[in-house]
């Protein structure tokens, strides 16, 4: 099924383009979701005339993303947790925790599949380097303190 994206897709394409995808991924995600339309021959005249301003749609989001990624960026965040005797966690911390101390500790609106944990969830207390993904362009490195209370 052909699409016309509009908007940035990571890994499929930019905004404007059009795309060959498989037609489940067309109605279940790119439709709904807004970020395409099918690519008919009305859809492409449509396209033409909003593409100015989904233009300038996507590069306020980009900006914004960049302004956000500034204020996280080598930032380290403190986050305490229930350890035992050999600095083994009661539990863990995954990306929820860490979405919830970026946005209350710089304002920053971020969603816990935007952070990227390499390593896998944080079973121990220590310092941990992690990446937050604010954007398909966009990624902010930062610093996760895990400490015993």
């Amino acid at each position: 099924m052909q699409v016309i994206l509009k908007e940035k897709v990571e890994n499929l394409g930019a905004l404007g383009d059009v795309v060959n995808v498989k037609p489940g991924y067309a109605r279940n995600y790119l439709v709904p979701y807004g970020k395409a339309v099918q690519a008919t021959e009305a859809n492409i005249a449509a396209f033409d005339q909003q593409k100015a301003e989904l233009q300038k749609v996507e590069a306020a989001r980009l900006a914004e993303a960049k302004a956000n990624a500034e204020k996280v960026e080598g930032q380290v965040f403190v986050i305490k947790a229930a350890a035992g005797d050999g600095g083994k966690l009661f539990g863990s911390v995954g990306t929820k925790e860490v979405a919830e101390v970026v946005a209350a500790q710089k304002g920053v609106a971020v969603e816990k599949r935007h952070v990227r944990m390499p390593e896998g969830i944080i079973r121990t207390i220590g310092e941990f380097t992690l990446s937050v993904h604010l954007h398909t362009d966009v990624d902010a490195e930062i610093k996760v303190v895990v400490e015993a209370e």
